[in-house]
């Protein structure tokens, strides 16, 4: 594997960081009961957000693991570690603390005099809400150097050689989703539930197989080439898959036919159909378009770490006073949109970036090795 930087995962995991933050701000308006909604909701906006829904989350867990096994090939297993522990585990400490007690409190403001109140209930609740993300990246990331070292035996040579010849073919890379469905569909079936815990097997493995599928692709140059080269090919399996996937959920009522438990099966099989497909074609394309990362990408990919850990709390604390607001719900979305995006934004750049305490409380490189950092702009990412 050459060691250059992938712009391409710079720029994706930005687009899809801020992808994940659009999909919160529209979340009161969808129906969908969620921290804080609007009286008025829209089915339409409902039906178009299920789908992306798809997308995100497989291709940042994909890119993480990516990001991993480049920075493991760079440094040793207990610098990797201790890296991880400060970038990682401090700011999700940090964020149960004194970031996500305001998203309880502005969800149950009768249950609590005040935010300062809310605060001495929730302060050592230690709720993950949407952090559960960096949990599991957490996780991840301790398993990374066991995988890394399995990589390099013999059976780990063998693998990434079959993999080699699977992905020359032009639908080998979407074919590596049977396993996949074999995974979801058996462990969906056994473990019904979708809740985001660490020790629920249904989702944690599954966001496991797109976290190793980057360890694994990005390790082979041939590999990687195979995800551009044949992403025309991938493209029309993506469109195929979402095809699929809006058929299914426009379908006629087959309740009467199906038992649910069958129907859930078919509903996971078309979505994953469509997380895989999707996460070869972002790939593909950006790897073909996305050759260089300019100077405002570094400094985008440096704070998108804390936006991510603020985004939501901003935008329920927000969301909460707009939505009684006499308007429409366009009006509503468009100034949630601007507001909260301002308000993260300037916390990132003004308050965390310039600070040596704020930057290690969430997750940031020292200033100096930031710097450092900065002036390589071939170097390998390892973000």
């Amino acid at each position: 594997m050459e060691r250059y930087r992938y712009s391409e995962l710079d720029w994706l995991r930005v687009i899809l960081i801020l992808a994940v933050f659009t999909h919160h701000v529209l979340m009161p308006f969808n129906g969908d009961d969620w921290h804080i909604m609007n009286t008025e909701s829209s089915k339409l906006l409902d039906d178009i957000m299920v789908y992306f829904e798809q997308l995100r989350l497989p291709t940042l867990f994909f890119i993480a693991g990516a990001g991993s096994l480049i920075l493991l090939q760079r440094t040793t297993i207990s610098a990797f570690i201790k890296s991880k522990f400060h970038r990682l585990f401090v700011p999700f400490i940090i964020g149960m603390v004194f970031v996500v007690p305001p998203q309880i409190y502005y969800e149950n403001i009768s249950d609590y005099q005040s935010l300062f109140d809310a605060y001495k209930h929730l302060v050592f609740s230690f709720e993950a809400n949407h952090l559960w993300f960096i949990e599991f990246l957490i996780t991840f990331m301790l398993l990374a150097p066991a995988i890394h070292y399995a990589l390099n035996s013999k059976v780990g040579s063998k693998t990434i050689k079959v993999l080699q010849r699977v992905t020359s073919n032009k639908h080998g890379l979407f074919s590596l989703v049977l396993p996949l469905l074999i995974l979801r569909l058996s462990l969906s079936y056994l473990m019904p539930s979708q809740s985001h815990s660490i020790d629920n097997l249904t989702v944690s493995l599954f966001y496991l197989f797109f976290f190793l599928a980057g360890m694994c692709f990005i390790r082979d140059s041939l590999i990687w080439e195979n995800l551009v080269h044949n992403r025309a090919t991938n493209l029309k399996w993506f469109l195929f898959s979402s095809l699929l996937l809006y058929c299914y959920y426009y379908k006629p009522d087959i309740s009467m036919y199906i038992p649910l438990d069958i129907r859930w099966q078919l509903w996971w099989l078309v979505c994953t159909l469509v997380s895989w497909s999707g996460l070869l074609v972002l790939i593909g394309y950006a790897s073909a378009l996305c050759t260089s990362t300019p100077n405002w990408l570094l400094t985008a990919n440096n704070l998108i770490y804390p936006f991510y850990i603020l985004h939501q709390t901003v935008i329920v604390v927000l969301a909460y006073y707009i939505i009684q607001w006499e308007a429409g719900i366009f009006v509503k979305i468009c100034s949630l949109l601007i507001s909260s995006i301002f308000v993260c934004s300037t916390i990132c750049y003004f308050l965390i970036k310039p600070f040596k305490t704020t930057r290690y409380l969430f997750g940031l490189k020292t200033l100096s090795s930031d710097t450092t950092y900065r002036g390589l702009s071939r170097s390998p990412n390892i973000e």
